[in-house]
């Protein structure tokens, strides 16, 4: 039984363009399908042209088929009726997914309430327990303002497959979790073709593809390049794209060049941070110098992105002392937010947000062309706001604007979280050439091959 079907469709722009070329696919019951490919190739298009909800000024055509019911792809308003019942999307941001005045429990509690339609006493039980096989036993109080990424990730899949959906589309779905934690959601996952139902796993992690297995597709711009088994595909590539993409991953990397540290920048001793009252990181100690890349892993919620705010002097210490050396600005201080939309206002198209920052910080206006170029991002992004760009371009941009910042300390807080495998080597090119023209970076990632390839050393946070 095919639960899942599509037959030609494909993706235009406002002025006709094409972004996402006709494709066909069909996936059984019980199947998997992993969609791979480059940020900005048109993977989350479509997840969103299967679900009929694209945004406002796509257009989608061709034909996708749920359950044996077939609908037209350019008349999205059809899909409605089965969104959550039939078809569920895990979309790639959790916060524009989940309600910033509603608490965690709340927000799960309801889709169990409205979509599968159970009493008040059994979706509250329900939501309970969805959180807790999640990790996040207790976190039913809180809003997603005092959630770690990786936190408000999975509370947006507890609230988005709440509904037992038969079909799920998840974006992104392990984007900002340790590999703990990316596992046990695929296990999560794989749950639904076990039960029968279908899965397609959008991705650029590679290791999350394998775990998922069944069959894969590598777009680029818009097209499809490969397609076959997933393993096949990422053990023995065919095309030329294929195996450059599967050479891009981490564990491939050269391992980094030894390079001393100069002048200290940031010193903290005995430092404690404690968020919402509760205790997240006690005694930590650190000195990092003029041109330093100093890795910081750990575990989703312990705390990483809560320190670095306290180490930049955006919130104080909860005991202990930090130290901003050199007598530079505090502007000099830079945090690389792990969530950028919600660090860019979507009020303002994002060229009127970069040349805003390159004047405050004297930097020429010239260098924000440069730095679209060297990013790989087209100019005709910097008249769209922050939510009409994908969550890797917006990343990406992220760091051009903190680079205009001419900082002296970054705290890179999941930089590539959001990136495939291609692009994250482009950007951690782009951090490497910061430290080299003096930056002090403290590099937060989830994924340890990466670190080891690019930080001269680490430090790891136990669990809060």
């Amino acid at each position: 039984m095919t639960r899942l079907s599509a037959e030609g469709l494909a993706v235009s722009g406002a002025a006709g363009e094409a972004l996402l070329r006709p494709l066909s696919l069909a996936v059984g019951a019980g199947a998997r399908l992993v969609i791979l490919g480059e940020t900005g190739s048109g993977k989350s298009l479509l997840a969103q042209a299967l679900m009929g909800m694209l945004p406002a000024g796509l257009a989608a055509s061709g034909t996708v088929g749920i359950d044996g019911a077939e609908f037209d792809a350019a008349r999205p308003a059809a899909f409605r009726p089965l969104w959550g019942r039939r078809v569920a999307l895990l979309p790639q941001e959790p916060w524009l997914a989940l309600d910033p005045l509603m608490r965690a429990g709340a927000q799960v509690e309801e889709a169990h309430a409205f979509v599968r339609g159970a009493s008040r006493a059994e979706a509250r039980a329900a939501a309970a327990r969805d959180l807790a096989a999640l990790g996040l036993a207790g976190a039913e109080r809180r809003f997603p303002y005092e959630l770690s990424g990786g936190m408000a990730q999975r509370v947006a899949f507890a609230a988005a497959t709440a509904g037992g959906a038969g079909v799920v589309i998840a974006d992104e779905p392990t984007k900002g979790l340790d590999a703990a934690r990316r596992d046990d959601v695929a296990d999560l996952l794989l749950r639904g073709p076990e039960a029968g139902g279908a899965l397609i796993v959008i991705t650029h992690d590679l290791a999350l593809a394998r775990r998922i297995g069944g069959h894969a597709l590598l777009i680029r711009e818009g097209e499809v390049v490969e397609a076959g088994e997933t393993a096949a595909l990422l053990s023995a590539p065919r095309s030329t794209y294929a195996r450059a993409f599967v050479a891009a991953d981490p564990e491939a990397w050269p391992a980094p060049q030894p390079r001393g540290a100069g002048a200290p920048l940031l010193r903290a001793e005995g430092v404690a941070v404690a968020r919402g009252g509760r205790a997240l990181v006690e005694g930590f100690g650190i000195e990092i110098g003029a041109g330093e890349i100093v890795g910081l892993t750990g575990p989703s919620g312990c705390g990483k992105s809560s320190l670095g705010d306290t180490l930049l002097g955006l919130a104080a210490p909860a005991a202990g002392r930090v130290e901003r050396l050199g007598g530079h600005p505090r502007t000099a201080f830079q945090k690389l937010w792990q969530d950028p939309v919600a660090a860019f206002p979507n009020a303002a198209p994002l060229g009127a947000i970069l040349r805003e920052t390159a004047r405050r910080h004297g930097a020429p206006e010239t260098r924000i062309g440069e730095g679209m170029e060297r990013m790989r991002l087209p100019i005709s992004l910097l008249a769209r706001r922050a939510g009409e760009v994908s969550g890797g371009e917006l990343q990406r941009l992220a760091l051009l604007r903190v680079s205009l910042a001419a900082p002296r300390v970054l705290f890179a807080d999941e930089p590539t979280s959001r990136l495939d495998p291609v692009t994250q080597a482009e950007v951690i090119r782009q951090i490497r050439d910061l430290a080299e023209g003096g930056c002090a970076v403290l590099l937060v990632s989830h994924d340890p091959a990466l670190i080891g390839k690019t930080a001269g050393r680490s430090l790891s946070l136990a669990p809060a």
